[in-house]
């Protein structure tokens, strides 16, 4: 066989294994992790011993921006080992195809048609929108947003007395935004459980990310009154996400025993934070998780399982297929064959793309739960529970078992973290055998529309 003959056919195999969107994501955010793998791999990239698994899960964990780790990357990982962490992060929070298409317009002013398909699907873009104007702006409103809030987390780390301030805050600033949870400290942010400055900084930028670039454009537009109101869809994620953050402050506060014995103040500040971390799914903590009582737990395995915005850098079946389900419930009680919310009527596949995905998740979680369950007997079903949904949510939260997971335990995590990266319903359609239409592949609705 040739050299030409062998690269044809190397050619036919990946077009054949990219011609499905959801397929090319998924191969696309499997290269960065067995790129990130091999770079955490090199001898100075680490401090210490890691095992080859670890680094494996670790890269995992940044590029999907899930943030559990095995080891401590602050005191496992040189500066360049760190400088790697970051730079997953980075490129798993903006994206495969915004990396790769931001580049492609930068050299040659335009996209293949079948890259703009790739995208579309990523993004879940309305058909009308153009494509390379949204991916430059979400690039640049990336990078302003990081280089804000590492410049105001610089003073506050600095007077703190963290070691190299600025490094650190450049690191959580992008860690928090792209909805990461990686710290550079070995108990997350508990350290500032009581600094406000840091908590609202690090709250910002996860909810920037976490609702997404038109999100956030559209709410300055409407609160400039440069459109005369928000979009249809913005209406549903800001109801929803301050319903949460409210609910979940206000359980929190009151029940929880840990918070509620401290001072008000730090009770508030520790509450909204901890709802925050897990309905954005950024996965920080300021108080000690595995502290936290059975109803705290329960709230924020809910708030994990719903997750963040479907534009975001968050994972989770997301916030508006909450609405959607929440609506079809409503009209099945009610006996209505209409299913509305907020007194529009909601458009058959948004209905059906929700129910799927509902489906397909229990599905993957109740497969998951039942092999981790075998392969870390003896451990609490409730820790094996909260491991498996901040892993699939890609929310980064812990009651302490990810330290303590076998080999075996360890890789069903990186396939669950894997599979909330890529969305849970896009990842079984990249499975799939046969053809299956994209999500919103047949009818794209404009941002709000529905």
């Amino acid at each position: 066989m040739t050299f030409t003959s062998m690269s044809a056919r190397l050619a036919r195999a990946y077009r054949h294994l990219t011609e499905r969107p959801a397929r090319g994501l998924l191969i696309g955010y499997l290269a960065y992790m067995l790129a990130g793998w091999l770079l955490l791999l090199l001898p100075f990239s680490r401090t210490v011993p890691v095992a080859a698994l670890d680094s494996l899960f670790i890269a995992t964990s940044a590029v999907s921006t899930t943030g559990l780790v095995t080891v401590d990357p602050g005191s496992s990982y040189t500066f360049f080992g760190e400088l790697v962490i970051l730079a997953l992060i980075q490129m798993g929070g903006l994206g495969y195809m915004t990396i790769g298409s931001f580049a492609l317009i930068a050299v040659q002013r335009h996209l293949s048609a079948e890259r703009e398909r790739n995208a579309r699907t990523a993004f879940e873009l309305p058909a009308k929108m153009a494509l390379q104007p949204f991916i430059a702006s979400v690039v640049i409103f990336t990078l302003i947003a990081e280089a804000a809030g590492a410049a105001a987390l610089y003073p506050m780390l600095k007077a703190a007395g963290v070691e190299a301030p600025l490094w650190s805050a450049l690191f959580h600033a992008v860690s928090a935004f792209c909805t990461a949870g990686f710290s550079l400290f070995p108990t997350s942010l508990e350290a500032f459980s009581a600094h406000p400055g840091v908590v609202a900084v690090i709250s910002a930028l996860s909810l920037m990310g976490a609702m997404g670039f038109l999100i956030v454009v559209d709410i300055w537009r409407s609160l400039r009154r440069r459109r005369a109101r928000a979009f249809f869809t913005t209406k549903i994620i800001v109801r929803i996400t301050l319903a949460f953050l409210v609910l979940g402050t206000a359980l929190l506060a009151i029940d929880d025993p840990v918070i509620a014995a401290l001072p008000l103040g730090e009770r508030l500040l520790a509450a909204f934070f901890q709802t925050m971390s897990a309905a954005t799914t950024v996965g920080f903590d300021t108080v000690p998780i595995a502290a936290l009582g059975p109803a705290s737990i329960m709230a924020l395995i809910v708030l994990m399982v719903i997750g963040a915005s479907p534009a975001g850098t968050g994972g989770g079946l997301k916030t508006t297929s909450f609405a959607a389900l929440f609506a079809l419930v409503r009209a099945t009680l009610r006996g209505e064959r209409e299913v509305r919310f907020m007194n529009r009527r909601l458009p058959e596949e948004k209905i059906r793309t929700a129910a799927a995905s509902l489906a397909y998740y229990a599905g993957v979680m109740s497969v998951a739960m039942i092999l981790l369950l075998t392969t870390e007997a003896g451990q609490p079903f409730e820790s094996v529970l909260f491991e498996a949904v901040s892993a699939i949510g890609t929310v980064g939260l812990s009651l302490g078992l990810t330290s303590e997971l076998t080999a075996a335990g360890k890789l069903i995590l990186i396939v669950l973290m894997t599979a909330g990266r890529l969305g849970i319903l896009t990842f079984g359609i990249a499975l799939a055998v046969k053809h299956m239409p994209e999500p919103g592949s047949e009818t794209p609705p404009e941002p709000g529309a529905g």
